[in-house]
């Protein structure tokens, strides 16, 4: 299976980055099986760096991930989905032990919909409702080094303006 990562370099040798904003599931290294989403997130980095150019690095995974590698599987929004990224966005030193972390992303449509939860205005089961309206593309979540061991890079295609 192929994965995508968007990013204004070329990154042959994934590593484990401390994020400086809060993420869906913690800090590591994202990749989607969407290349349209990794595009889509190197032309926003483009924009706000005003850089002419950016890559979609494309990686194989392993068809079967070591056993030993501790892996968080949402196959849709639920509702240990939703306090897991609300862990991850709003709890302060939160950090889990997976190696690997795998669903949806809470984009910014999504993210209109957590704040109306937050906000109390949406409970939990109609924003689950609410998401599963959606469309939404999946990303993974290589939270540690030896998770990183199960990608190989493939190659970087070019973003341009």
């Amino acid at each position: 299976m192929k994965l995508y990562h968007g990013s204004l370099e070329i990154v042959q040798k994934p590593e484990i980055r401390k994020a400086n904003r809060t993420l869906d599931y913690g800090s590591g290294f994202y990749t989607t099986t969407s290349f349209e989403q990794a595009e889509a997130w190197v032309r926003r980095r483009m924009d706000e760096t005003k850089q002419d150019w950016g890559y979609v690095n494309v990686y194989d995974i392993l068809e079967a991930l070591p056993t030993s590698l501790r892996k968080l599987i949402f196959q849709s929004p639920t509702e240990e989905w939703v306090d897991f990224v609300m862990r991850n966005r709003t709890e302060k030193g939160f950090v889990h032990d997976y190696d690997i972390v795998y669903g949806p992303v809470a984009n910014d449509r999504v993210y209109a919909a957590f704040a109306l939860y937050e906000g109390g205005l949406l409970n939990k089961q109609d924003l689950i409702k609410e998401l599963r309206a959606y469309k939404l593309v999946d990303q993974y979540l290589f939270h540690t080094e030896r998770s990183l061991q199960a990608l190989t890079f493939v190659e970087a295609k070019e973003v341009t303006r």
